[in-house]
């Protein structure tokens, strides 16, 4: 049994060793590999953003598979400018409310549940221009961000030291009232 599966170890090498090298391949697949690979994410946009999925020099890559954006022509930064003014209490998470992907996250959601107030969301996993915006806007490095009547407050470690403090009824309080009065009349 050992001598059979050191003959075919040693026959494995032997095979390997007589496999093509990289100099044995023809140059213009070497060079197709090159320009393909340099190609990932050269694309920039207006916004000097350089993670477009185009890959350059890739006849494969048709464009009804390039992504779209949604939102007009606003710049990440005029989106988190204008979702941070127009929604009192803002969650940017890896996730949803309903369905968040990391803990912190939930937490997050679970504190700000409590208090019975509407709560806006997106996904910084969605797109990467988006997180790096928030991150720029806030000069705070970690998600999830929430922001309360346009002001950052921080992260789940923080709306959870204010939940535990009493302070987040105080700051949520007149925000919890409106919704209540919406949702009676």
């Amino acid at each position: 049994m050992a001598r059979l599966m050191s003959s075919a170890l040693i026959r494995g090498l032997v095979r390997s060793s007589r496999a093509p090298s990289v100099a044995a391949m023809s140059q213009p697949a070497i060079q197709q590999f090159r320009n393909y690979s340099s190609g990932l994410g050269s694309g920039s946009s207006a916004n000097g953003d350089s993670s477009s999925t185009r890959v350059a020099a890739d006849p494969d890559t048709h464009q009804d598979f390039q992504p779209t954006s949604k939102s007009s022509n606003m710049s990440f930064d005029d989106i988190v400018a204008q979702d941070i003014k127009e929604n009192p209490v803002l969650i940017y998470m890896k996730g949803y409310p309903d369905a968040p992907r990391c803990g912190f996250s939930a937490l997050a959601v679970k504190v700000l549940k409590r208090y019975d107030v509407p709560i806006s969301a997106r996904d910084i996993l969605g797109d990467l221009r988006l997180k790096e915006s928030v991150k720029a806007h806030t000069n705070w490095p970690t998600f999830p961000q929430i922001f309360i009547k346009g002001e950052f407050v921080g992260g789940s470690d923080i709306i959870l030291d204010m939940h535990q403090k009493g302070q987040l009824k105080d700051v949520l309080g007149d925000i919890a009232q409106k919704h209540e009065q919406n949702e009676s009349s």
